[in-house]
């Protein structure tokens, strides 16, 4: 009986034993599974701020700021282009806060339809300066989804003609009203090309330009603006444009009572 009994005590006790060692065993690796999952997610929520910030775009202000030749990233409004040829295209951009001007912009034809006057994209490209131009080129964008659109209205600069607070509004659509026509040459000396136009403002002579990838040689302001006289006054809208020096590029051209 007592050797029953002992025999019964010693199987009690492996069990326990046994029990006890499964018990480890499992929970061991669930513990180690349990951290690794914990370090992979906190891993993934910093990468994806990591992802965040490198593609915050900048403000208006950073971006001016920002020095030619680095890498810039905009958000913006598609105000008009220069049509869509060999896979780029050319766009007159503003916000609330300015106006950029993007040359060779990356776009395929079928996106180049849906850049429509209002539309927000995202640029990234290089801020570079040509002759006092200063814009973003050989750029590349992405449509912001679900974003409101902003089409801008023309701000009266004519009293700033001629003052050095002009610079200030490049790139951004403008207008100017009641400048006397003095003279034009066509780009290659006939039309078909860009038109270049002088007029006469207070005691001072002023360049605009109707620029024939942006209006095209059909349009009324195209057909308006080659049949000026000398002593027509007009007012004008356009974008503010630089080349050497102010040079807007007209998209309206109304003649007023002289």
């Amino acid at each position: 009986m007592k050797k029953i009994i002992a025999l019964l005590l010693v199987l009690s006790m492996m069990a326990a034993f046994a029990a006890c060692a499964g018990t480890e065993e499992t929970s061991k690796p669930a513990t180690e599974s349990s951290v690794a999952v914990s370090e992979t997610e906190s891993s993934v929520a910093e990468s994806s701020t990591e992802s965040t910030e490198e593609v915050k775009a900048m403000t208006y202000a950073e971006y001016l700021a920002a020095e030619v030749g680095t890498k810039v990233t905009v958000e913006t409004y598609v105000q008009a282009n220069q049509g869509w040829w060999n896979n780029s295209i050319v766009l007159y951009c503003q916000s609330q806060d300015g106006g950029i001007f993007v040359y060779n912009l990356a776009c395929s034809e079928e996106d180049s339809k849906k850049l429509v006057k209002g539309t927000k994209i995202r640029v990234t490209g290089d801020k570079a300066e040509y002759d006092g131009e200063v814009e973003i080129m050989d750029a590349t964008f992405e449509f912001v989804e679900g974003s409101d659109t902003y089409i801008a209205e023309p701000a009266d600069l004519t009293a700033k003609l001629g003052t050095d607070e002009l610079i200030n509004y490049m790139n951004q659509y403008v207008s100017f009203k009641g400048l006397t026509f003095k003279s034009l040459t066509y780009k290659n000396g006939e039309p078909g090309d860009d038109i270049y136009l002088t007029f006469t403002y207070g005691e001072a002579d002023y360049n605009f330009c109707v620029e024939v990838y942006l209006t095209g040689t059909e349009t009324e302001v195209y057909k308006t603006a080659g049949e000026l006289v000398e002593g027509d006054v007009v007012d004008i809208e356009g974008f503010l444009y630089w080349y050497q020096g102010a040079n807007p590029h007209i998209t309206k051209l109304t003649k007023v009572a002289k």
